[in-house]
């Protein structure tokens, strides 16, 4: 069993769980909160974010890049000196953001959101940022070693713990004010990502076969070249991200001026934010466990084989994550756009969102191919042109937002439009960078049978969702959730795209599945 193959099968079983688990908080959310105080939380998250990239300065995927290039050499040395470096460079930058992060709250609160209610939740969530610099460095280390159930264990550690305080402090804190409710649920996070760190830690003790603190001091005085090194990748890695972060961090600002602009109050655009980020699009992401769960396997994979010279592997690992993310992508797009209306009155009580899941989601699966893609770049070290491509999808997007959302007859669904062209542009410029850079072939017979497949079975869903056989609509959403999918996997085995052996070659369950 190839680790790449092992380390996907456990990421993906883990991001299916966080995924599930983080889904049920956004609902305890939306239940305890409602529409208002998710919009509150999805104004704060993107600077959350935006600090945290900072602080990481693109490190984590630069770790697991250099440590899988490291083992493959045999260097152990090198392994400590990319720990010391990567660890003293995000401790000291999250000991410097996350003052300031205080010091400019009620700026951003009364003056860029446009609602001083976002004050109480961004001082909550400040905290988190020295848990996750940390957290990230180790989680980098363990997939450099493609080692990857510490890292997939401790997120679903931070989402049990997250579950499990997020009901207690949203409820505790709501006689105070919808704010303090939303600062309950990103003190929740707080509790999680800290539960989830002390796990890493516990972890990277028993296994990483050297001791961290012994000269610590001195392979950081000595670790000019490691730092260089780690930069070359980490640089373009967090340029591309800081565009992503700035860009999410300076959209709930010009999507609250543009709104303004249309005639809404500032609470009337706190709420119509919430329904879209807050309901339709994790909804919309719920799938993208997969795609993350490949990516993160993808960057020392490739990066091992590119090392080794050996780009028939690359094209092979590039071929087999596009291929499957085409396949899980379509279906999640299938039964997303299909129960739309059912799905959102589930799990929120609310068909709040439907509109915008209908808008989007026939789009979505190139938000799916965007991860692998990106992965895929960083690991050839072609991040500097995954950044360029991300500048140009977020400088489209927030002048799309601009032109549309200020405009009455568009409004939020300005926005919404405004993020399809976004990351539709970013993956398909990723697929131009790969495809100049390695010849990358695309198997158009293929594509064109997958593509049947998903209008033959979402016309087939589409029938079968319009007949209403039960008054539980639990139980009719779950029950056309499982004949789409069986459907779509008979068809998947019928035109040939998905094959005895791909079933085979999973572990642990393949070979029962198979009978060998």
């Amino acid at each position: 069993m190839s680790k790449f193959l092992q380390g996907t099968i456990i990421l993906l079983a883990a991001g299916l769980i966080t995924r599930v688990l983080g889904f049920i908080n956004r609902i305890v959310i939306a239940r305890f909160i409602g529409e208002d105080g998710v919009g509150l939380y999805m104004m704060v998250y993107p600077t959350l974010i935006l600090v945290v990239t900072i602080t990481q300065l693109g490190l984590p995927v630069a770790i697991s890049k250099n440590v899988a290039e490291a083992y493959a050499e045999g260097n152990h040395r090198k392994v400590k000196s990319i720990l010391v470096v990567a660890l003293s460079t995000t401790l000291g930058l999250a000991l410097v953001f996350t003052p300031l992060l205080y010091l400019l709250a009620p700026f951003l609160a009364e003056t860029l959101f446009n609602d001083s209610r976002t004050l109480i939740p961004m001082m909550a969530i400040a905290p988190i940022i020295p848990i996750i610099a940390v957290s990230s460095v180790l989680r980098g280390y363990f997939q450099g070693k493609q080692t990857m159930k510490p890292a997939a264990v401790s997120q679903v550690i931070e989402q049990v713990i997250r579950i499990t305080l997020i009901a207690v402090l949203t409820k505790a804190f709501l006689p105070m004010g919808i704010e303090y409710a939303a600062a309950g649920a990103m003190l929740a996070g707080v509790i999680g990502e800290l539960a989830s760190l002390l796990y890493l830690l516990t972890s990277f003790k028993w296994k990483k076969g050297f001791s961290l603190r012994n000269k610590f001091l001195q392979y950081m005085m000595k670790g000019k070249n490691t730092f260089q090194e780690l930069m070359e990748i980490a640089l373009p890695t967090t340029g591309s991200r800081m565009i992503g972060s700035v860009a999410w961090f300076l959209e709930p600002i010009v999507v609250a001026q543009s709104l303004a602009l249309a005639g809404l109050t500032a609470v009337n655009a706190t709420k119509q934010y919430g329904v879209l980020t807050g309901f339709a699009l994790p909804l919309l992401m719920l799938p993208s466990f997969f795609t993350q769960s490949l990516s993160t396997s993808l960057v020392p994979a490739i990066s091992e084989a590119n090392a080794s010279g050996q780009k028939h592997k690359i094209d092979y690992l590039l071929q087999q994550a596009l291929r499957f993310t085409f396949m899980t992508g379509g279906l999640a797009v299938i039964v997303i756009y299909v129960l739309a209306e059912p799905l959102m009155t589930v799990m929120y009580g609310s068909t709040k969102g439907t509109t915008f899941i209908l808008l989007m989601a026939p789009f979505f699966i190139l938000n799916y191919y965007q991860g692998p893609l990106q992965a895929a770049l960083q690991a050839l070290n072609l991040a500097r042109a995954a950044m360029i491509n991300s500048f140009i999808g977020a400088a489209v997007k927030t002048g799309v937002i601009l032109l549309l959302a200020s405009r009455p007859e568009f409004g939020i669904y300005g926005v919404a439009i405004a993020l399809i062209v976004g990351f539709v542009l970013v993956t398909m410029l990723h697929f131009a960078t790969i495809a100049k850079s390695i010849g990358f072939s695309i198997y158009v017979k293929d594509y064109a049978k997958m593509i049947a497949v998903i209008f033959v079975v979402g016309y087939t869903g589409t029938v079968l969702a319009k007949w209403a056989w039960t008054d539980s609509l639990v139980l009719m959403v779950s029950t056309d959730t499982i004949i789409i999918s069986l459907l779509y996997l008979i068809l998947l085995f019928v035109f040939k795209l998905l094959k005895k052996e791909d079933i085979r070659r999973i572990p642990w369950i393949g070979p029962i599945l198979t009978g060998k």
